[in-house]
């Protein structure tokens, strides 16, 4: 027997023990230590009185016991606690909690209690305790010890609602094998039954993934009119009913690596009727968990749930050095013209297909050369049918005066050619075939002047007080003027599907001005990395552009039209003037984030001809190292939308924080939404409180959150 400390290396596993006295069974390979006895295996730590270990599975019992296990960070304390496993252990006369310190702020205690890492624990005559008053009792207590994925019930979630009542969500989860998982809920309501759905997920490689998502209501009240069920049941954003019970949400997103490099991308999105997504925004399986799902899985947004055409799509796509081939079936569910519409014109596109090459050299000539093919098939339940094949090629001339001024003067070439299979009725007489040859032409005239500031980054001032401490700035300033010639073609005749079929005639002069600020800041390479000559570290650096500054202003020598087809794609194209005007307007645009406490975005269009705004959208975002964050965004484009969006999060202290959310329709004079919450948070739970009012709804809810067990509440 000798005092001091062993070191237990048996396998891939090692150990080390401290004690005032150990003892060693060197032919049984066990340990005996007594007296302040300290073990650490892997991860976990354990103290006692004293330990009886066999070294070579692992396994032992110590006595008057505590165990930090850091996987989980939980703290198991017991009169006894037996090792039983690699990760398993068995206590008597046990508590476990994940609180530090000596007087935890919650607690389970039972008679027996056993828990596997990665798995789940039980409890016998379990009691949960609130710092030193029991507050619930259970003869048999189990919870989630895991840090892996594994099959069993989620988090509930309890809520109230004037729309819904009282509602109870309950999920479900699927572990069905390594590449994929389920997901089922259930989401009662006293109010309008009883929801279900469902979430399959797969992922065979980083390309290969999907995620299908389906919910179904029985509802048990109706927006039919009669009565007062339209002001409790039905939404104004529309005028049409919602007189079906039985109510549903299909939506899925799928990626495929298919042979010969070719990517395929399914997105669908087929919903009952034009409330449905309003109605469930919130909680599992709701509009909001779903679009952050799509995003997160695959970089891809879905439609707003207040728009009631739905895009549903499949694509797919092949690339070459030079060239890209795209493939896609378009359908847009336009749900209200589907459910009470006589006619439904709403314009599908089935296929349509694109193959484009890059800009790249005719040979060994100066000259370079880009084209774009598009074949669409057009169909539409009521209305004109057809199809249309558009090829566009382009030829450059790009040269250097000076190695300061950037000329590429360029001519396009457009062939179109129609056929169409179904007219409207009152043109059943023209043509089925038609054709259009036109051509363009365009001069690109440039140059980038900028200096470099070098810095001392250690000096006081703006910079530093914003965390930026670069060592150079580089200032590079743009101007550019722009010639865009397109002839005054008579079109119409040619069908009208798109914007592709009316093109705008051009005279067109467009002068931009664009600054960009480049900062580089050293940052030493990572340990390991090879050093300067002179024994120094070697550095890396990091380059940011923190501002960007654009004005753009164009002039057409002839008065814009403004064809009354065109009037919906106006807007995409910031150099057209206003109708009957030569002069677009002004149009300016700023990014600035200097550090990551501040960022802004803003654009505006100033039209000269009514002295006012034509558009003006900013988005402020603040932020602080304590936890205080703020962002507004409003927007504005004249005759059609206002609106303010406000977001605020405060920590008062460093356990309480609130925030606030302000949704605002500024054209209307009406608050969309309004949400408050209050959140504290403790070394080991949490608790949030959540009040959202929204136009036609009010809810409250809220959470507990047991670290290391999950939470229970509302959503």
């Amino acid at each position: 027997m000798t005092p001091g400390m062993m070191s237990i290396s048996p396998g891939a596993e090692s150990s080390s023990a401290a004690a005032d006295t150990v003892r060693f069974d060197h032919k049984n390979l066990t340990a005996h230590a007594q007296g302040h006895v300290v073990l650490s295996t892997r991860e976990d730590y354990l103290t006692g009185d004293r330990i009886d270990i066999n070294l070579e599975d692992q396994t032992g019992i110590i006595y008057q016991a505590a165990v930090f296990l850091k996987e989980n960070h939980f703290y198991l304390k017991g009169e006894r606690i037996e090792k039983v496993g690699a990760d398993e252990y068995r206590a008597f006369k046990a508590s476990i909690t994940t609180c530090e310190g000596d007087r935890p702020d919650w607690k389970i205690t039972g008679r027996n209690l056993q828990v596997k890492m990665d798995g789940y624990g039980t409890v016998q005559n379990a009691a949960f305790w609130v710092r030193n008053i029991p507050v619930m009792y259970s003869p048999f207590f189990f919870f989630p010890a895991k840090f892996k994925r594994e099959t069993g019930l989620l988090t509930p979630q309890f809520g109230r609602s004037e729309r819904r009542g009282l509602e109870y969500r309950q999920p479900f989860f699927w572990a069905i094998d390594k590449n994929t998982d389920a997901t089922i809920y259930n989401h009662y309501m006293t109010e309008r039954g009883n929801k279900i759905g469902a979430e399959y997920r797969y992922m065979l490689d980083p390309i290969s993934k999907g995620s299908v998502k389906f919910d179904y209501l029985d509802d048990q009240k109706v927006d039919d009119g009669l009565g007062n069920a339209g002001e409790e049941y039905g939404y104004d954003q529309d005028s049409h009913l919602r007189p079906n019970s039985d109510r549903y949400w299909f939506r899925m997103k799928a990626d495929q690596a298919l042979p010969r490099e070719v990517t395929g991308r399914l997105d669908l999105d087929i919903v009952s009727d034009q409330d449905y997504l309003y109605e469930f925004k919130n909680g599992y399986s709701g509009f909001d968990d779903t679009r952050s799902d799509f995003i997160d899985l695959f970089g891809r947004e879905i439609d707003d749930y207040n728009d009631p055409i739905r895009t549903n799509r499949l694509n797919l796509n092949k690339k070459w050095p030079y060239y890209s081939l795209n493939a896609e079936a378009l359908w847009y569910d336009n749900v209200i013209n589907r459910r009470w519409e006589d006619t439904d014109t709403t314009l599908q596109r089935l296929p349509f297909i694109t193959l484009n090459s890059s800009k790249q050299p005719v040979g060994d000539t100066p000259l370079y050369w880009s084209a774009d093919t598009e074949y669409t098939h057009f169909y539409r339940r009521d209305g004109a049918r057809g199809h249309r094949t558009d090829l566009y090629s382009r030829a450059y001339l790009p040269f250097h005066y000076h190695r300061r001024v950037f000329f590429e003067p360029s001519l396009g070439v457009r062939e179109t050619l129609w056929y169409i299979n179904r007219f409207e009725a009152e043109e059943e007489d023209r043509d089925r075939n038609a054709n259009r040859e036109m051509m363009d032409v365009r001069l690109d005239v440039a140059s980038d002047l900028f200096r470099v500031y070098a810095l001392d980054p250690d000096r006081g001032g703006l910079l530093k007080r914003l965390d930026l401490r670069p060592e150079k700035i580089r200032h590079l300033i743009r101007p550019q003027l722009i010639y865009e010639y397109v002839p005054d073609v008579d079109q119409e005749d040619y069908p009208f599907f798109d914007a592709l079929d009316r093109l705008e005639r051009k005279n067109r002069f467009t002068l931009a001005l664009i600054q960009t600020f480049v900062s580089r800041t050293p940052a030493p390479l990572s340990k390991g990395a090879d050093t300067a000559e002179n024994g120094s570290p070697a550095l890396d650096y990091r380059y940011h552009r923190f501002c960007r500054i654009q004005l753009q202003q164009s002039y057409d020598l002839n008065e814009f039209r403004g064809e009354d087809e065109l009037l919906g794609y106006n807007f995409s194209d910031r150099t057209n003037p206003e109708i009957g005007e030569r002069l677009s307007p002004l149009f300016a645009d700023i990014e600035l984030a200097p550090s990551r406490f501040f960022s802004i975005a803003a654009d505006a269009e100033w039209s000269h001809s009514r002295s006012d705004f034509r558009s003006r959208n900013i988005a402020l975002n603040l932020r602080d190292g304590r936890g205080d964050r703020a962002a507004i965004e409003h927007r504005y484009t004249r005759d059609f939308t206002e609106s303010l969006l406000t977001s605020l999060t405060l920590q008062w202290t460093r356990r309480i924080s609130t925030v606030l959310d302000v949704e605002r329709n500024m054209r209307d004079g009406e608050t969309v939404k309004t949400g408050l919450g209050l959140r504290y948070s403790a070394q080991c739970w949490s608790l949030d409180f959540r009040y959202l009012n929204e136009q036609d709804d009010h809810s409250f809810g809220f959470m507990v959150y047991l670290n290391g067990l999950g939470g229970i509440g509302t959503d």
